[in-house]
Order: C-alpha cells, then structure tokens, then sequence
C-alpha cells in the first residue's frame, strides 16, 4: 500500500534484539519551517516517507520535500482550524499510502500578550489561539486515527510547550491550550492504546521566528540562565520526535521537556 521505506522491526541481524521501529509513513503537520521541518528531515534520514504538511506557505512547503532525502515525500495542505483541509488530507494520504506509521502535531501559533494584560486579552484572541493549538491537533488525531490503527508500531508526537507546566509564556491562552495538548496526550494515550502510542514533546524557546517579535539576544540571555545554558534548536526538538517515534517502543503518555532543564 506504501511507497516509502523503513527498517521495520525485524531482529538486528546475530543479537536477537529488535531493530527500532522506523515508520514506513509519517505526517508532520507545520512542516513548512522551524520545528516541522527539522523533524521532516530527521524522518526522511530514516527512510520514512513524509507527507509535509503546511497551512499557507505552499512554496516553503516544496522547498522543504525537495530538499528531503529519499523518495516518496509530498507536500499536503493541512490547516488545523478548517475542518474540511484536515478530512480532506486524510483521504489524500489514504489514496497514496493506505496507512499512516506516525503523526507529528507541530502546526501552531501564538500572538504575544503580556501576562498581566487580561484586557488585551481578548475573546477574540483566546478563541483563536485555543483553535489552532488545541482544537486543531485533536482534530488532525481524530481524522487520522483510521490510518494510524494500520500502521505499524504508530506513533503521535505533539508539540507542547514548557509553558504549560511553568505558567511563562508567549500568552495566558497559549500557556492554557498547551496544558490541554498534554492532559489530551494522556487522555489519548489510555485511549488509543495498544495500537498508537502518544507523546508530547514540551520545548520552551526555540530558535525559529515563532513568536512574533522574539529575537536571538532575547534567547541567549534566557538561556544564560538555564542549567544547560543552550539555546534550543529546532533540531534539538526534532531529535526528541524521533526518539519518541523510534526508540521509546514500551512508552505512552510521555509529557517530555526539551527546555535546557528551564523546568527544574
């Protein structure tokens, strides 16, 4: 049914020990830069074909396949807040693949409000910032469960955020819609068990153009106070998916910091 590669989970050859368990197919939603990407190309090294999926930035989102190693990638328009785009990336990845190994919720967004500012605030804000962040994930893992109960050994990663366990972040409402995608992530593991393991990957600042605003200098000096005193990169965030994805095969409902210890 697919047209990707993997190693699957066959025994390393004289050990007896099961090979990781590489998936033949994987999504990644927000492929188009930052976090999305970095993880599309720590799959595509493994020899899973990715399906990039991206919201408005088509042209970024090619780039992002072309640029993959291997063969069998496309790029899928996938916008978290329109349900009929996510039903209708589900039947297009049914077409060309009949099954689905591993899902990476990383498509998101924020817009800065100070925390102590709750009249700018707005409903309008909050709605939109819950929608995208909360609402669409779930959305996406409830189209694409179908495809992931076929795959083999099938995974979901959601990209979290520290700010939901230390109450610092870009907005109240991005803090809150985060803290939901980890209490969904437990919830989603005991549900979708034995078949589909879950996670939630929780950076705290990244070094993409996430947040509106945000600059390196800003980064660097929050980092000078963290215990590993590192600015995370997308990479650093990718290579925690790919763990979870790949290695971590007797774990589920996993909330997993990648924060320079900013959490302790």
């Amino acid at each position: 049914m697919s047209d990707g590669a993997g190693t699957g989970t066959a025994p390393l050859r004289g050990t007896g020990i099961p090979a990781l368990s590489v998936p033949k197919v994987a999504l990644v939603t927000g492929a188009s830069g930052g976090i999305g990407r970095a993880t599309a190309a720590r799959l595509a090294a493994t020899g899973t074909a990715v399906v990039v999926g991206y919201n408005s930035r088509r042209a970024e989102a090619e780039e992002v396949v072309a640029a993959l190693d291997g063969a069998g990638h496309m790029a899928l328009r996938i916008a978290v807040d329109e349900p009929s785009s996510i039903l209708e990336a589900a039947a297009a990845v049914e077409r060309r693949h009949g099954r689905l190994d591993a899902l990476v919720n990383s498509g998101g967004a924020t817009t800065p409000v100070p925390a102590n500012d709750l009249d700018a605030l707005t409903d309008e804000i909050f709605d939109r910032t819950v929608a995208v962040n909360l609402r669409g994930p779930f959305a996406v893992i409830r189209a694409f469960r179908p495809l992931l109960e076929r795959g083999e050994g099938a995974a979901i990663v959601n990209i979290s955020s520290i700010a939901a366990r230390t109450g610092l972040g870009s907005s109240l409402a991005y803090l809150a819609a985060k803290a939901g995608v980890d209490a969904l992530t437990l919830a989603l593991a005991k549900v979708l068990a034995p078949k589909v393991r879950v996670f939630s990957v929780s950076p705290a600042g990244v070094d993409t153009g996430f947040v509106p605003g945000r600059t390196r200098e800003q980064l660097e000096r929050t980092a000078e106070r963290l215990p590993l005193a590192h600015v995370t990169t997308p990479d650093d965030v990718a290579r925690a998916v790919i763990a979870c994805i790949v290695n971590l095969t007797s774990s589920t409902g996993i909330v997993l910091p990648v924060d320079e210890g900013r959490h302790l």
